[in-house]
């Protein structure tokens, strides 16, 4: 009777026979902390966990494959032939543009963006106005660990900013200005004197040398000529001491023309580009957007908190860069 049987409708659906998968499939396994805290295995593991796991794994294998490359020979004759920047950059298999948002430089990111640029390990950086000015006001100032929810209004009456969950003092603002104004000057007359046609990425360049200190991201950008852009250089702190600067001497100018010009051929003329974003907006789109004209970037990998469904370049998935020519048709991306 229907009685001494589950129906057979249940059955068929809850024991669905399976087909078989493809042998060299990764299966899912963790770390076994029985064979000791040994940090290079647990990351190793990382592929083969899950998730959000599984995609860092990915991640570093997509860089590794970028590393590979750029320590390959290249003739002479063959890539970054990058005549028109009035560089000669060092010959790479592969040229590795790093991008970040400025609450990285905030946090405590900054001294392994900082350990990157010492050892030459990326070729070319862009960031924004505050991933510029927050590593030149940290040599001069600290900034502290807050609370997300501190209370606007008691902070301000008290002259302390907040980004997330750090505090920066207002009086590191006062210090940096104290140390730029002079700088200022010391461009207008070189640019009236001299003829120096400033860009974004040549300030920057100055302010690295002019802060000589080991700890800054900068310094060492400027020690080992990779170059930096910044497009939206006056959106932040520098902005605002430009602004106030202009006043009290007028008349300096910063050319974005030449540096888009710059940054592009960087991507034009070398032999392999891999594309390292982390954060959206500005960074992520100026570095995909001059890979566009190589016919997009060989490697990409993006680190974000973006979604994809309000339509935003931040959020973006690789694979919406391939249609645009930013990431080559058959590139492998990663998104993390």
């Amino acid at each position: 009777t229907m009685a001494d049987h589950a129906p057979s409708v249940a059955m068929e659906a809850v024991l669905k026979p399976s087909c078989d998968l493809p042998e060299d499939m990764p299966k899912i396994r963790g770390y076994d902390f029985n064979q000791g805290v040994d940090l290079q295995a647990v990351l190793k593991s990382y592929l083969t966990t899950g998730f959000q796991a599984s995609r860092f794994g990915l991640a570093v294998q997509e860089i590794n494959h970028m590393i590979e490359k750029r320590l390959e020979p290249v003739e002479a004759d063959e890539g970054n032939e990058c005549k028109e920047s009035g560089e000669s950059p060092r010959k790479l298999g592969c040229t590795i543009f790093l991008g970040y948002t400025s609450n990285l430089i905030s946090s405590g990111v900054r001294e392994s963006i900082r350990y990157l640029a010492e050892h030459k390990m990326v070729d070319v950086i862009v960031t924004t106005a505050g991933g510029i000015e927050e590593d030149f006001i940290k040599c001069l100032a600290d900034t502290y660990l807050g609370d997300f929810s501190l209370p606007g209004k008691d902070l301000r009456q008290r002259g302390i900013n907040r980004i997330g969950n750090l505090l920066v003092p207002n009086d590191n603002y006062c210090k940096f200005e104290d140390w730029l104004m002079p700088i200022l000057d010391q461009m207008l007359l070189e640019q009236n004197t001299e003829g120096t046609r400033w860009t974004p990425s040549k300030m920057i360049h100055r302010l690295g040398k002019e802060i000589n200190n080991t700890e800054s991201v900068y310094y060492w950008a400027y020690k080992n000529n990779i170059p930096v852009f910044s497009p939206a250089l006056t959106d932040g702190s520098l902005g605002d001491m430009i602004y106030f600067h202009s006043f009290k001497n007028p008349g300096l100018v910063l050319d974005i023309v030449e540096d888009i010009r710059r940054l592009n051929s960087q991507a034009v003329f070398a032999k392999r580009t891999g594309m390292i974003i982390l954060g959206g907006g500005l960074v992520k789109h100026h570095i995909s957007n001059a890979n566009l004209m190589r016919n997009g970037a060989d490697y990409a990998v993006f680190v974000n908190t973006g979604q994809e469904f309000d339509g935003s370049d931040s959020g973006a998935r690789p694979d919406e860069a391939v249609s645009w020519g930013k990431i080559r048709m058959d590139a492998k991306p990663v998104k993390v």
